[in-house]
């Protein structure tokens, strides 16, 4: 059940819900919670409110990771990591119908691109699949068929392809650039409070494996997880995480420093 504030839903359990259940004791995934706050257990025995599972969800689905593993802490540092299905945190989340297109939209389009590359038909808006990373130039099956006659777009500026192929860095029209390599050189810089001696490093940076378009919360160390490739790496040098853990800590600057704007983006070599 869902109450309409002034400016905001605030989420309540229904107390008479037996399909729930109820405990009394802290919300696992937000301490400062109010005591009294109604809480139910989640398959793997933490409590939370529907107000606390929404958020933290919600900022998993923002960092590019839409399988949710329990956070709550079970012994000193070591999370409970359980799995939680889409299912088990719509019910416990009490997921509006706004909600829930958000969540399944979301989770059907990280899905979709940590397996494939997939891109939309700027004619027949159908569904197209690149399977060779290295090539800009495309065909679309479905318009083919329609024409009779083969037809390309250029995966970059999704318009038709002009020029020889296959390419890897544009096609011929004037204006086929490479949006993520633009912003990866203009985008503004940032410090990473709890890593010292970082204090101007750029704020967009694409994965060293797979080409991912990341960003770091600057909260806590300097490595990320890649959502796509799940490789661990340094936000600051690039480097893998444990070839950077060879010369600094992951709360300091890296031996190298900061690695300089991305000029390219690497392709995924799936194995």
């Amino acid at each position: 059940m869902s109450i309409q504030g002034q400016d905001q839903v605030e989420k309540k359990y229904d107390p008479h819900d037996a399909t729930l259940k109820f405990v009394k004791r802290k919300n696992d995934l937000d301490p400062t919670c109010d005591d009294d706050d109604l809480k139910a257990e989640m398959s793997c025995g933490h409590a939370v409110t529907p107000d606390s599972l929404t958020m933290w969800c919600r900022s998993k689905l923002d960092e590019g990771i839409y399988k949710f593993k329990c956070p709550a802490l079970v012994e000193g540092n070591k999370l409970c990591n359980k799995l939680l299905s889409y299912q088990e945190v719509r019910r416990l989340a009490d997921l509006s119908i706004e909600e829930m297109q958000h969540f399944e939209q979301t989770i059907a389009r990280l899905a979709a691109a940590e397996y494939c590359e997939i891109q939309t038909c700027p004619w027949c808006k159908t569904s197209v699949e690149r399977t060779d990373l290295s090539n800009l130039c495309v065909q679309c099956t479905v318009c083919t068929a329609d024409r009779k006659k083969a037809r390309h777009f250029c995966w970059q500026c999704r318009r038709e392809w002009k020029g020889s192929g296959p390419r890897s860095d544009r096609c011929d029209n004037a204006d086929c650039i490479n949006g993520n390599v633009q912003l990866l050189q203009t985008c503004a810089t940032i410090s990473l409070p709890d890593v010292k001696g970082v204090s101007s490093c750029p704020c967009v940076r694409v994965c060293p494996t797979c080409g991912m378009k990341v960003e770091h919360n600057r909260q806590h160390c300097k490595n990320i997880n890649c959502p796509r490739c799940h490789v661990e790496f340094c936000f600051v040098c690039l480097k893998l995480k444990q070839e950077c853990l060879k010369t600094s800590s992951p709360y300091t600057i890296c031996s190298s420093g900061v690695a300089p704007r991305q000029t390219s983006i690497p392709v995924w070599e799936k194995k």
